[in-house]
């Protein structure tokens, strides 16, 4: 009988051992200590994702000299961008116009490029956010006209009902990926979508990026 995996390292093995070599995975470290993202780093993990921007903040600051790259994965309000901006290597939910010239804006001022994606409300649930996918079309001809200099769209990502009817689940992945396609200027490579739930669907639907946090750090 295989022994289950117990250790932080050894769950990011057996994961990359299912994940196609394509496909992104940032470990999801919200709330967890700086020592289990030390073992995580140590185990060759680069990518961490966190969703409150004073605990990115201060873990950012915390591994300063690592090699991390930090995800922004959870709503950002406008008036937190500021300080998100300096560290974050992918900003992954950006669901209004309004918060993608706020990162442009304070983006200029630090003197970089961020990197975001879109984000598209896929899910049934009305308190997920993002851009209806009727929407799309105008945000891209806003940003089509915009003199965005210091953001650089690098794809999409949604979220898909926390359900367990994993065809729902399935179809909700394929509507973001419809849209990935349709929509890609031939210079996005990345489609976020799915988590620890879920993400063995969000591959088979055509996901490059899976934000994965319990499978790895255990629940919170």
């Amino acid at each position: 009988m295989t022994t289950p995996p117990t250790t932080i390292a050894e769950k990011l093995h057996a994961l990359r051992e299912q994940i196609p070599s394509h496909v992104t995975l940032v470990a999801v470290s919200k709330t967890k200590p700086v020592e289990m993202l030390a073992e995580a780093l140590g185990a060759g993990q680069c990518d961490l994702g966190e969703n409150r921007v004073q605990e990115l903040v201060t873990k950012a600051e915390h591994f300063e000299t690592s090699e991390v790259r930090w995800h922004h994965i959870g709503h950002l309000q406008t008036n937190k961008v500021k300080q998100i901006v300096p560290y974050a290597h992918l900003i992954h939910a950006v669901d209004s116009m309004r918060l993608l010239e706020e990162i442009d804006k304070r983006s200029a001022v630090v003197g970089k490029v961020s990197d975001v994606l879109i984000q598209v409300h896929i899910a049934q649930e009305a308190q997920k956010h993002g851009f209806q996918t009727d929407e799309l079309e105008s945000a891209f001809n806003a940003i089509a006209k915009a003199p965005f200099q210091h953001v650089r769209v690098r794809g999409l990502m949604g979220m898909a009902t926390f359900t367990d009817d994993a065809s729902q689940v399935g179809r909700e992945f394929r509507v973001l990926r419809q849209a990935f396609d349709r929509w890609n200027p031939n210079d996005w490579d990345t489609c976020s979508m799915g988590m620890s739930g879920d993400w063995t669907i969000a591959i088979d639907e055509g996901s490059t990026l899976v934000r994965i946090g319990s499978a790895i750090f255990g629940s919170r």
